[in-house]
């Protein structure tokens, strides 16, 4: 029984570290390409401190087969044309043999480090395209969920489930007609708490980011300069990652951001057609406090057309 549970344990560690190299395997490939074709270099520049050696001696039987030919003399027996050229048909090919023992390591290994790195390279787009269609079936499958409930109910309810927003009862003073100062109750939405992170695609754009600065007013100018320049550039080429708008602000680029973005087609658009930041959400207090120059900072959720790695 010990034996058979020693066996088990030996098992499921062969298979997990099996799987974890599998799991590495892009990076290790890579490693392995990389320090192979250093080291084919090194062997390389080696073999050359030996070349002159071997192509002297070649050169030393040629000059000798020609100075035959031209003094035949020097040779008790006869030696003709034909022999000379097998004899230097001999000599080149013994050189080329020489060259190519000389340099195969380096080759070898050279040729090996590129397969390695392309392998990788191979590995890894395998992955992403993986990633790419198993993100745009959820994509798709949450679309169709958002279409249907806009179908049934209508896009206010679906705008309401999707950001939480909630009717709120405020107290407001105001002064009537004859100057007397009441208290009057209105109700408006706004966003609860559990809605107010956005979608997964929602970034803070606070201290540390491209542009931001203590004035609110210079932030949001810069925010909306951004906007229209990432719609500049989307009208241009035709599409935008949305790892490409976190770079104009200065916000650190995500897997999700790789694949996810925009697409513009006059004729058949995807989506919105436009890029848009989310700064004029009116549901969101903490927006309206930007925008009224209250806070400095703001939470950005970017309307972005979904899945579009597959779509350029």
């Amino acid at each position: 029984m010990k034996k058979f549970d020693i066996l088990t344990k030996a098992s499921r560690k062969l298979n997990k570290t099996t799987f974890r190299l599998q799991k590495h395997s892009p990076e290790i490939l890579a490693v392995v390409g990389v320090v192979g074709t250093v080291a084919s270099m090194i062997m390389a520049c080696k073999a050359t401190t030996k070349l002159s050696e071997i192509l002297d001696e070649s050169k030393d039987a040629v000059d000798a087969i020609h100075n035959v030919i031209e003094h035949p003399d020097i040779v008790s027996d006869e030696y003709t044309e034909a022999d000379s050229k097998n004899d230097l048909v001999i000599v080149y090919a013994q050189t080329a043999v020489k060259l190519v023992k000389l340099y195969a390591p380096s080759v070898i290994l050279g040729g090996l480090s590129i397969t390695a790195m392309l392998t990788s390279n191979n590995i890894l787009r395998k992955r992403n395209i993986a990633l790419a269609a198993a993100y745009t079936a959820v994509d798709k499958s949450f679309k169709e969920y958002r279409g249907r409930v806009v179908e049934r109910f209508g896009k206010d309810l679906d705008h309401e489930l999707r950001y939480n927003v909630k009717a709120k009862e405020i107290e407001e003073k105001i002064t009537d007609e004859k100057g007397k100062e009441k208290t009057v109750k209105n109700t408006v939405d706004v966003i609860d708490d559990a809605g107010l992170l956005g979608s997964p695609y929602a970034k803070f754009y606070d201290d540390g980011c491209l542009g931001w600065t203590k004035d609110p007013e210079l932030n949001l100018m810069f925010l909306r300069r951004q906007q229209d320049a990432a719609n500049e550039i989307l009208k241009d080429k035709g599409h935008m990652f949305l790892n490409e708008v976190y770079d104009m602000l200065g916000i650190h680029r995500t897997s999700a951001g790789q694949i996810v973005g925009w697409i513009y087609d006059e004729k058949n658009p995807i989506g919105d057609n436009y890029i848009d930041f989310g700064i004029y959400d009116v549901n969101k207090p903490k927006n309206r406090d930007f925008v009224n120059g209250i806070e400095r900072s703001i939470l950005l959720d970017f309307n972005v057309d979904g899945v579009i790695y597959n779509l350029i």
